[in-house]
């Protein structure tokens, strides 16, 4: 069997590959950022309040979870600002919550401020908003993760201001919180956070800030797409504080880790992956280096290839993806993002996606992907 693609004839796998779940993993803690089914039958528009389809939506997190993976919810990868509010976002976290408790899950959940709207709000405001999120997230049982805020990058005007309200809110937090450092390639709007575009400077106030409440920080997930930078991190950390990578393009080198240490993980591309990363990271935890690096460095590609400039619209062929795999039935999006990744694009994940054998049924990948096709005017 064939498909027919924009740029030639592609012959799919016949066979998917297996990947068993099993129990949490012991080497690294990982958790992958889960998107959000959309309800493709809602009435709604780009600019209307995100409709969910629930039901799909918590059993992706159940497919995560089967295979030890951790959920970060309510991230970026879950379209975090870009369609999905703070009342689909409160929603989502409490279902979630609750869902984890049911089965088992670990789960940590994002705390932001984007309650303010896209005006932002003053520095009292942005605290104040922050607050309501890390008490609703702490009363659904969830690990916390302050998330980077783009209201924050916006009001501060000094590295001060960040030092000053991250250690009000840890002062506050019942359990250790992940910090977050989005990178602008993530979301333009925060460039300069930690007070400053030098990202020696920032760096500098990020670890005066855990340097501070050691106790009140379990770890800080760093998306800058900088490996080297990340690793300088990590070393720099107080003992006992996580680097967790959200580096979606260098990760097996640093979950592997060198003799000075490693990275744990919090990382979107592990939605589509999860499966064949919780493989990995298990053999990882036998010991066996190599065999891990085999089995995740060739999942590069694709990472490297959906998180591809501009960057914020990863989470396109995210969705693409768990559609062919099965993980919903349709290719549809909240705000309607499915259209923000060009077919070429698409078809190419498609094909490093189906090299990698992430579909469990090929044969409805196929199905589905010609469907696409079809849609766009290419005859099959």
């Amino acid at each position: 069997m064939t498909i027919r693609l924009p740029h030639g004839v592609y012959e799919p796998r016949a066979e998917p590959a297996v990947f068993a779940g099993g129990a949490a993993l012991a080497s690294r803690t990982v958790f992958s950022a889960a998107h959000v089914v959309a309800d493709p039958y809602a009435d709604a528009s780009p600019d209307s309040p995100a409709a969910v389809d629930w039901d799909a939506t918590l059993a992706f997190r159940r497919h995560l979870w089967s295979h030890g993976l951790g959920v970060a919810e309510a991230m970026d990868t879950a379209q975090r600002g870009m369609g999905l509010d703070w009342v689909g976002a409160a929603e989502l976290i409490r279902r979630s919550a609750a869902e984890a408790k049911a089965v088992g899950g670990r789960i940590a959940c994002g705390v932001g401020t984007d309650q303010l709207g896209p005006g932002g709000g003053s520095l009292t405001q942005v605290r104040t908003a922050y607050e309501e999120q890390l008490a609703l997230v702490e009363d659904t049982g969830a690990q916390a993760i302050l998330m980077a805020s783009r209201a924050l990058a916006s009001a501060a005007r000094t590295p001060d201001d960040y030092h000053s309200l991250y250690t009000h809110l840890l002062r506050q937090a019942r359990e250790p919180v992940i910090l977050h450092w989005l990178g602008p390639m993530f979301d333009p709007a925060l460039g300069g956070y930690w007070g400053s575009a030098d990202l020696d400077a920032a760096t500098s106030v990020l670890l005066d800030v855990i340097a501070a409440h050691p106790d009140k920080v379990d770890g800080v997930k760093i998306s800058l797409l900088d490996a080297r930078r990340e690793i300088d991190l990590r070393r720099r950390l107080p003992q006992g504080v996580r680097c967790y990578t959200g580096d979606d393009f260098n990760y097996p080198e640093l979950i592997a880790g060198d003799e000075r240490g490693f990275s744990h993980a919090l990382l979107g591309i592990f939605d589509p992956l999860g499966p064949l990363a919780a493989q990995a990271v298990r053999i990882l935890d036998t010991g066996d280096v190599a065999g891990f690096r085999k089995l995740l460095d060739p999942t590069v590609e694709l990472s490297r290839h959906l998180f591809e400039a501009p960057t914020r619209f990863y989470k396109t062929g995210v969705v693409l993806l768990a559609w062919l795999a099965g993980h919903q039935s349709h290719f549809t999006m909240v705000g309607g993002l499915q259209s923000a990744r060009s077919l070429p694009h698409l078809c190419r994940a498609y094909e490093l996606a189906d090299g990698l054998g992430l579909f469990p049924d090929p044969g409805l990948a196929e199905t589905r992907m010609k469907s696409l096709l079809t849609m766009y005017g290419v005859a099959q």
